[in-house]
């Protein structure tokens, strides 16, 4: 009897989960050079890449919305499912603050971002108190048992990305924050802007949880990091803004100096794009 194609989804999800919490294990260091849409994360793939990450801002503003908890959770959706299915290793998904303040409509769009493809999630608690962001992670990770998904919950806390305490005080809030998202049932501890060396040696060596930190002009090489006791480096939105800037270089020159040369500086190879989203892909 051939098996009902619910199961082989439930598999193959459980089978992408269990590989994405592999790759937070002790001595591995995870680089995700974060996707927009398909065609980024396909391409990102090909790179090389272990897993996709999705950037909240530059995934929003292909879909024609403004970062900041502003992207529909449908639409969210329907962009989680495009990427899904072109790419063969496990997908995270930066979902902001979850879109809602209300910890049972944060569970929906969990479900819903589960349903697309994904076994992670990016959940990160702003300017909220931090018993928000526990709640949100517990509705998150109460969607994903029901989903049968394992889910990697990587909890952001933004103490350093808006300066919530002062700086002599960053370490200390950030590891106390981290610890409660930890107890609420979080898998990964994110630390936007968290930069200097020692900084982040301190907060990797009081927390339980792997340690993500954000590329940012300053940070320490990859292979610096490690010893620091980073376990994830995310690009964030970088990338999409760099390829935006690339995009409005080229459409500038051609629109305002009837010139060329920036559409062909550096440029994709047509057939290497094409082949990348063979028709037996999908």
């Amino acid at each position: 009897m051939t098996e009902p194609e619910s199961d082989l989804a439930t598999r193959a999800a459980a089978s992408q989960a269990l590989a994405f919490h592999a790759l937070h294990g002790p001595g591995r260091l995870l680089v995700l050079a974060n996707a927009w849409d398909a065609g980024s994360a396909r391409l990102i793939e090909a790179c090389g890449a272990e897993a996709i990450a999705t950037t909240s801002a530059g995934l929003a503003w292909s879909r024609g919305h403004p970062d900041g908890n502003a992207l529909p959770p449908p639409v969210l959706a329907r962009a989680v499912a495009e990427i899904a299915r072109v790419v063969s290793v496990p997908l995270s998904v930066d979902a902001e603050g979850g879109y809602s303040a209300d910890p049972a409509a944060v569970g929906e769009t969990i479900a819903a971002v589960l349903d697309g493809g994904a076994v992670g999630v990016n959940l990160e608690d702003g300017g909220d108190p931090p018993e928000l962001l526990c709640a949100k992670i517990d509705a998150a990770k109460t969607a994903a048992e029901r989903a049968g998904v394992d889910l990697f919950v990587n909890a952001r806390t933004d103490v350093y990305l808006r300066g919530l305490v002062p700086p002599e005080r960053a370490v200390e809030e950030t590891v106390a924050r981290v610890r409660r998202y930890a107890d609420a049932g979080a898998d990964g501890a994110f630390v936007p802007r968290l930069a200097a060396p020692d900084a982040i040696r301190s907060v990797a060596s009081e927390i339980s949880l792997p340690l993500n930190v954000l590329v940012v002009p300053g940070l320490a090489p990859i292979a610096e990091l490690r010893p620091l006791g980073v376990r994830r480096v995310s690009a964030g939105s970088a990338i999409a803004q760099a390829s935006y800037a690339v995009a409005r270089r080229a459409a500038t020159q051609l629109l305002e100096e009837g010139r060329y040369e920036a559409l062909y500086e550096r440029i994709a190879d047509y057939g290497e794009m094409n082949r990348l989203f063979r028709a037996e892909r999908a």
